[in-house]
């Protein structure tokens, strides 16, 4: 009776640790990343050489740019930006009238001869190019120059101002972000209220904590999104509780100080850091430029960078915001937790 009883118990203590071992194993299954979007191209995109002289001069002798579109697999933005713009977009016939689209693959490994000196895969290419983001769009002259350069996804109505800057080789005799100024409609947009944001007009006043710049104006096509979207969600509410939060028309002369005690105007300020996207928020800590937000992002991505800025990760990841952003999405999954990449 005793020997049952002493077998009973041994086959219940080993259930017991088995029901205890998968309960351990089950919550600590790693979790996954959803809402990675592969896509196509469409059929007109260069089927290049990718000897991109070569195809600068080709592009050149019809009076075409050529357009440099570095993507990765898997990326919702790289997805969008060619399901809204070269595949389904109101301008994709111009686009095929006057420029040259050659897709990279900026994890990929053909070789990629940029000019005479420099072959490279495409990885250690976007490398070069110092891609942070994707997609990456660089417009190329006839002397095989970047002469504009966008960061991330763009709205259409946006990238059509940057292909006309291109196709007209306003680049020639001026800036980027004069020439977005100079064909901004500013009857489009009024400014927003959000309770975070503090009148101060002069930025080296803000040493306590990290500041963020948010540049906006009255042509803003998608500032009403990011107000409606991301600031509004309390959990980027409380990401922003970082920072001292500041709002500058991008087309204002007003006079202000600048975050190095200089005075200037937020039109001027704006165009001095390249500002060529409303609206972008520019991420500064201890006096200087650290990160910024300068294209639509899905809340995963955006809350990671105001992290990167406000929590000070990036003393730990000098390089990028993207790599706190991979360290974070890592820690996530080992805990079990899934990480979504895109909102939609």
């Amino acid at each position: 009776m005793m020997r049952k009883l002493s077998t009973l118990l041994s086959l219940a203590a080993l259930i017991f640790f088995a029901a205890a071992f998968m309960f351990n194993l089950n919550a600590t299954a790693a979790g996954k990343v959803t809402g990675g979007k592969m896509t196509t191209h469409p059929d007109w995109f260069k089927e290049s050489f990718l000897e991109i002289a070569a195809d600068v001069e080709e592009a050149a002798s019809s009076g075409r740019h050529v357009i440099l579109f570095l993507e990765m697999n898997g990326c919702p933005y790289c997805y969008k930006m060619n399901e809204d713009i070269f595949k389904n977009g109101p301008y994709k016939a111009f686009i095929q009238e006057n420029f040259d689209v050659i897709a990279l693959n900026v994890k990929g490994d053909r070789e990629v001869a940029l000019n005479e000196e420099t072959s490279a895969t495409e990885k250690e290419v976007a490398q070069t190019l110092g891609v942070r983001y994707t997609p990456t769009v660089l417009f190329l002259n006839s002397d095989n120059e970047p002469v504009a350069r966008i960061n991330g996804y763009r709205n259409v109505e946006d990238f059509k101002v940057i292909l006309d800057y291109v196709q007209q080789k306003a680049y020639e005799g001026q800036t980027l972000a004069g020439y977005i100024n100079d064909h901004n409609k500013t009857d489009f947009y009024i400014f927003r209220d959000h309770p975070q944001l503090q009148a101060i007009d002069n930025l080296s006043s803000v040493t306590d904590k990290p500041l963020a710049v948010l540049f906006e104006d009255g042509g803003c096509v998608a500032c009403a999104e990011l107000h409606d979207g991301h600031l509004a969600d309390p959990d980027i509410r409380g990401i922003l509780q970082d920072f001292t939060l500041v709002r500058l028309d991008a087309l204002s002369t007003e006079t202000i100080t600048d975050i190095a005690g200089n005075k200037t105007t937020p039109k001027d300020y704006a165009a001095e850091l390249g500002v060529t996207y409303r609206p972008t928020l520019v991420l500064f800590d201890k006096g200087r430029e650290i990160a910024r937000i300068e294209n639509m992002l899905y809340r995963f991505h955006f809350a990671g960078i105001l992290e990167y800025v406000g929590q000070r990760h990036y003393e730990q990841y000098p390089d990028s915001p993207f790599r706190y952003i991979d360290a974070k999405t890592a820690k996530l999954l080992a805990e079990g937790k899934d990480v979504s990449i895109s909102d939609e």
